[in-house]
């Protein structure tokens, strides 16, 4: 018997026409209500604009927040301010070996940028700023060893890669002593994830602000549509049916709100780049206020149209077991 010939062959054959028609069905359906929740909505500008701007305003906040966040790390690790490590070589290393360590230290991948201080600008240094010029003369000779003063890259200037470059240099036989005053760093990154949790906690509660919005305003919308509601369940209209409009709606709002939310984000950058670039050319380190990034965008439309549909399909699923025919 030929493949084509078997019954569940044909039984298939049979089906995928009446599939193709149900998807179809559905799909025009589906396309129908999104049009028609937007035209409703258009068709009230005024409500639907306030109530998108209330959510703007809720995510705009964590959202600035998060890019100010950004940035200062960026600038507390990009000023001359930054995370330095002074290496002082032993006092028989000859110059030569010191300018050969200088330069091995320049091919580390930790390292953005080394100073070589010989002895003689050392000591010239500390006699000009520590006082006791005479002191040092009186010793006649020069204490103070050749030092090298590191740079880490930015990426290695948390307190674990420091440590870790510590533990590098100190490997060295020429290096007596590595000196760097960790501990302001680690109370610098402590605070970045105080300030960067506290960001995450005020986004949780602004996110519950946001489905209490939108599922207060979608109760209203269902309380005004109350006999419509009744008249589609006499009728045998299913709640997927009645349930479909209302949670394109909280998508339009969370569409909107999320819209909002990104040109608000945009504004306050565009607004604090020229001074924060004025500040920047005091310390002479060029910078420029980064904003979101695109998968950031993205996260905060797509967190703003789950938040609008997590909104009304609670306040839908709430209210429709309310509503029942009499």
């Amino acid at each position: 018997m030929s493949p084509h010939d078997h019954p569940l062959f044909k039984e298939t054959m049979r089906d995928k026409p009446g599939l193709r028609t149900a998807l179809k069905t559905w799909l025009l359906r589906h396309g129908q209500v999104f049009f028609y929740s937007l035209g409703q909505l258009w068709r009230a500008p005024v409500s639907m604009l306030m109530t998108a701007a209330v959510i703007g305003i809720a995510l705009a906040l964590p959202a600035c927040l998060h890019v100010l966040l950004k940035n200062a790390q960026q600038i507390s690790g990009g000023w001359d301010g930054g995370a330095k490590l002074s290496v002082f070589l032993k006092t028989t290393t000859s110059q030569e070996q010191a300018a050969k360590l200088h330069s091995e230290l320049q091919q580390l991948a930790q390292v953005a940028q080394v100073q070589f201080i010989s002895r003689e600008q050392a000591i010239a240094e500390f006699k000009q700023h520590s006082g006791y010029g005479d002191a040092v003369a009186a010793l006649g000779y020069n204490p103070l060893p050749y030092t090298l003063v590191i740079t880490p890259v930015l990426q290695h200037s948390q307190p674990a890669a420091l440590e870790q470059l510590v533990q590098t240099l100190r490997a060295y036989p020429a290096v007596d002593v590595v000196q760097l005053d960790q501990q302001w760093v680690k109370r610098l990154f402590a605070i970045m994830q105080i300030i960067a949790r506290g960001i995450d906690v005020l986004g949780g509660m602004l996110a519950l602000a946001v489905i209490l919005i939108v599922g207060n305003t979608i109760r209203l919308a269902i309380q005004n549509r109350r006999e419509e509601i009744v008249v589609i369940k006499l009728i045998g209209g299913t709640d997927a049916f009645i349930r479909r409009p209302f949670l394109y709606t909280g998508f339009w709002y969370g569409l909107a709100g999320g819209g909002i939310a990104l040109l608000l984000v945009y504004s306050v950058v565009w607004l604090l780049a020229g001074p924060v670039e004025h500040l920047a050319g005091l310390y002479q380190t060029p910078l420029r206020l980064q904003s979101l990034d695109a998968a950031t965008m993205l996260f905060v439309l797509a967190s703003s149209i789950l938040l609008g549909l997590l909104g009304s399909w609670l306040a839908v699923g709430r209210h429709l077991r309310e509503i029942e025919p009499r």
